[in-house]
């Protein structure tokens, strides 16, 4: 079988991998997010990136504006200047009222200044999969000043394409809802260093075949004790969660 890109020595990312900035406790991708989770002792963070109509990486997990903000319909339809004047707060409580939407450069200066490292889920509109992975990999290769480099993951191999065409040395993961035979060998043909799989999917079959493929094992969205344990047995060496609340990351 072939091998992953080698890692230059163990794997050097936290374990613990706060989800969206800080779980359900704030509104997800902001930077009150983010703040919090850092507060909660988290130094690691997951986040979903897409474009604007103007081609500007911003936070939001959904294609449509209406769940997480202010906003009504598709994301992709308005530029960043408009954007950005939408409450992507008030959803989830009256504290955060009129929190806005952030860029994905405002979170690598809040990563710099907090001394964390990203986990940059590509996310994007039908169509421009593979712009969404060329852009916000050729920010993060001008931007990024952190120690550690951005893990880029994605469900969609031609974002991970364009992130890899545009920075290839930015480390990329393949995100797997589903595990099937095949997944393996397409992180490897995507050159990807490791693999993020939906907890329930992961088995000690996956977790022999990933390491034997020398793919480093990354799980979401971890929130039970018992589950912790399961898969750190297993060798799982990445734990996304929304309980920034209830697990403590440790150094």
């Amino acid at each position: 079988m072939d091998k992953a890109i080698d890692w230059p020595g163990p794997w050097p990312y936290p374990l613990w991998i706060a989800h969206r900035g800080a779980g359900r406790l704030a509104p997800e991708n902001t930077l009150a997010a983010f703040r919090l989770g850092h507060a909660y002792g988290y130094r690691m963070f997951e986040c979903d990136v897409r474009l604007s109509a103007d081609g500007l990486p911003f936070l939001l997990h959904d294609d449509d504006l209406e769940r997480t903000t202010s906003g009504h319909g598709p994301a992709v339809a308005l530029e960043w200047s408009a954007l950005a004047q939408l409450d992507a707060g008030s959803w989830h409580s009256a504290r955060y009222f009129a929190e806005p939407l952030a860029s994905l450069s405002e979170v690598v200066r809040f990563c710099h200044e907090a001394d964390c490292a990203l986990n940059v889920e590509l996310k994007s509109a039908p169509g421009i999969e593979r712009e969404t992975g060329l852009i916000v990999a050729e920010t993060l290769a001008r931007e990024w000043r952190g120690a550690l480099p951005p893990l880029l993951s994605s469900f969609s191999s031609a974002a991970l394409e364009g992130a890899r065409t545009a920075a290839a040395w930015l480390p990329r993961a393949l995100l797997v809802e589903q595990v099937d035979t095949g997944c393996v060998q397409a992180a490897l043909a995507l050159g990807c260093v490791a693999m993020v799989v939906e907890h329930g999917q992961i088995e000690p079959q996956l977790a022999a075949t990933m390491s034997a493929a020398g793919l480093v094992l990354l799980s979401y969205t971890v929130n039970d004790e018992l589950e912790v344990q399961r898969l750190l047995g297993l060798g799982v060496q990445g734990l996304i969660t929304d309980r920034v609340d209830g697990f403590k990351p440790g150094p």
